[in-house]
């Protein structure tokens, strides 16, 4: 089967198909025949290094296809079955071996990109608006990067929820994405100050939560668009890391709290996943989630695909198919 791995960690470049035999399914395991991979700034993660993984690397944390195989003792999946998951490394590939208890399977009428396309951004808005800090009617939160792909969901589901919600975006095309998703205040972020315009939005109170995919552009700004006791959500890292803190400065700026969120710890039991996937999956059939899928592409277009994302250009999935 062709796959691609990174040898050396580093930039785009570094991507390379190679030919490997299909793997085996061990117990408790189902081998996945791919038909679509979504692309996420994890993988970006796992190709600089900045997640260290030993190389080999093989890339892709989400996924949708067709079960073909399963281990022993498999009891969630069976050969046939339409499946998607998040949180299982190896999806840039012909086929992957999965957990089993990790695979869910799809709506009747879901296909495999729309699939691959929500599992992990999906539930990963999904566990920021439901779990992390759960919005309420009435709660305001600002959402950067509110035209990418977790934005747009973001976006969304925090309506659901009742929330006011401020969204930031770096061009006007994204700034009509944004509201079209139902973004209360649009701020163009390179024409305006968002923390400014919060400030005034919310008649100095400032927000409930920041949901921050941004990381190091974005840090200090974002503490200071939160009311006394609001929630500062770091779930990525698309501008750098945020730099090194003293704890102090959450009470000098209101006696703050800080998480820093992944998925893996919110999907950590299949009960847990099998809510939040068949929520997303559901929504999306439904069509009270609306996805965003900008552009597919092929196994060997991969380091394009990644050079598309890392220059936040993008707005909504970009995908990846075997064939």
């Amino acid at each position: 089967m062709r796959v691609v791995v990174v040898e050396q960690p580093g930039g785009p470049e570094q991507l390379r198909i190679v030919e490997m035999p299909k793997p085996e399914p061990a117990p408790g395991q189902a081998l996945v025949k791919i038909a679509a991979a979504g692309v996420n700034f994890i993988d970006i993660y796992h190709r600089t290094g900045l997640y260290k993984v030993d190389p080999p690397i093989t890339l892709g944390m989400e996924g949708a296809g067709v079960v073909e195989a399963v281990g022993g003792g498999v009891t969630e999946v069976a050969p046939g079955d339409r499946v998607a998951y998040a949180m299982a490394r190896g999806s840039y590939a012909e086929y992957a071996v999965v957990p089993a208890w990790m695979l869910v399977k799809l709506p009747p009428a879901l296909d495999f990109q729309s699939a691959a396309a929500a599992m992990l951004q999906g539930m990963t808005a999904h566990y920021l608006t439901h779990s992390t800090y759960p919005l309420k009617a009435g709660d305001s939160c600002l959402i950067h990067a509110a035209a990418g792909g977790v934005g747009l969901l973001l976006v969304q589901m925090a309506k659901m929820r009742g929330a006011r919600v401020f969204g930031t975006v770096s061009t006007p095309a994204k700034a009509e994405l944004a509201r079209q998703a139902g973004a209360d205040v649009v701020i163009l972020y390179t024409e305006q100050d968002f923390l400014e315009v919060v400030r005034r939005e919310t008649n100095g109170r400032g927000v409930d939560v920041v949901y921050d995919s941004v990381g190091a552009a974005t840090w200090e700004k974002s503490l200071d668009c939160l009311r006394p006791r609001g929630m500062m959500v770091s779930f990525g890292n698309a501008s750098g890391p945020v730099p090194p803190f003293q704890p102090l400065i959450l009470s000098q700026k209101g006696s703050l709290f800080l998480t820093r969120p992944t998925l893996g710890h919110y999907t950590a039991t299949r009960e847990e996943l099998l809510w939040r996937a068949g929520d997303v999956l559901g929504w999306v059939q439904d069509g009270r989630l609306k996805l965003r899928i900008e552009r597919v592409y092929k196994l060997e277009e991969a380091a394009e695909a990644h050079r598309a994302l890392e220059s936040r250009a993008t707005s909504g999935k970009l995908l990846i198919v075997p064939e």
